[in-house]
């Protein structure tokens, strides 16, 4: 319990730097019970005004919390989700930054994640994330490509490069806790992403085994994997119909929202020297790059759909316009 408390209080004090004054919310569920608690405890000691509220784990990631935990979040100043399932590009989490709240999610935190993502120097992951957002935010076209097959190109188009710093200090904010990337939701890319790294379900892939992606017109058309297949199309079959625009032919399916390619992601956190099988944690590493199918509508897209399947790739070369980008070292 010390590593969590210590742990805690980085998440705490030095990324949501709560104040005596105000309010916060720290939701969690029946799994991550024991994070929740540590969180808590220390919240508060610093604030009269600390709630902790917790649920049965959802089914997915993306899916929405119940409505009185939707609501804590929206009412307080600050909040702390530590969730089996991801929070992050829900509608819940959505409105609570918009209505003033400032927050972080913890989606599938581990205790032996948490005690370790969270012993990091946020002030040096916030200069590496602004760093690379020079290199790559003004990019017309951003390319991926690797020794193990990835070849796809990114437009992002007028959608905005967004950071995750864990550095959560004004109204409105949001990060995810271990924190450490850049990211876009583009308006559409093209081309084959073979994931070598984590992707749930599998977690930590082993050596030699990938995950390969056909992507066309910014819709993921073929998925190798029959777990992570059967997934989106559970998904699909939630949205129902087509996307706008598209009929209910046998190209469906990859029109649908569930298939929708939402984010590149570039890791920045140089404290990630090696994969563990969290893509909370994973997705965060130096050096990595990782590509997500589904919703987009709570990362700058206009996608919404009730699954975000990130997968982590090893190894990338990233060009913005042509230009090899230099990349944090770390895994």
């Amino acid at each position: 319990m010390s590593d969590l408390r210590n742990s805690a209080k980085t998440a705490v004090e030095q990324c949501l730097n709560l104040g005596t004054e105000e309010s916060c919310a720290v939701v969690t569920d029946d799994k991550r019970e024991a994070i929740g608690e540590a969180l808590y405890e220390v919240a508060s000691e610093i604030t009269d005004d600390a709630t902790l509220l917790r649920y049965p784990p959802g089914d997915q990631h993306g899916e929405e919390p119940p409505a009185p935990v939707a609501a804590a979040m929206r009412e307080a100043d600050v909040f702390l989700a530590p969730t089996t399932k991801s929070l992050s590009h829900t509608r819940a989490r959505g409105e609570a930054c918009e209505a003033g709240a400032r927050g972080a999610t913890l989606p599938g935190i581990t205790e032996e994640v948490f005690t370790t993502g969270l012993d990091a120097d946020y002030e040096s992951i916030a200069a590496e994330c602004e760093a690379m957002l020079e290199r790559v935010g003004d990019a017309e076209e951003v390319r991926v490509t690797t020794e193990r097959g990835t070849d796809i190109t990114f437009y992002p188009g007028d959608r905005e490069w967004l950071s995750d710093t864990g550095m959560v200090r004004d109204p409105g904010d949001f990060s995810n806790l271990p924190a450490g990337e850049v990211f876009v939701s583009p308006e559409s890319a093209d081309g084959t992403y073979v994931v070598d790294g984590t992707m749930m379900p599998h977690g930590l892939l082993d050596d030699g085994e990938t995950l390969e992606f056909e992507v066309e017109d910014g819709y993921v058309t073929s998925i190798s994997d029959d777990d992570i297949r059967g997934q989106v199309e559970a998904a699909a079959d939630e949205v129902g119909d087509a996307a706008e625009g598209t009929s209910a032919s046998s190209d469906a399916p990859r029109r649908n929202a569930a298939y929708n390619l939402a984010e590149l992601g570039i890791g920045t956190n140089v404290a990630v020297t090696e994969l563990v099988g969290s893509v909370l944690l994973d997705e965060k590493a130096g050096g990595t790059v990782h590509i997500a199918l589904g919703d987009d509508a709570g990362i700058g897209g206009d996608t919404d759909a009730p699954i975000h399947l990130d997968g982590i790739i090893r190894d990338p070369t990233v060009y913005a316009d042509g230009e090899a980008v230099e990349l944090p070292e770390g895994v």
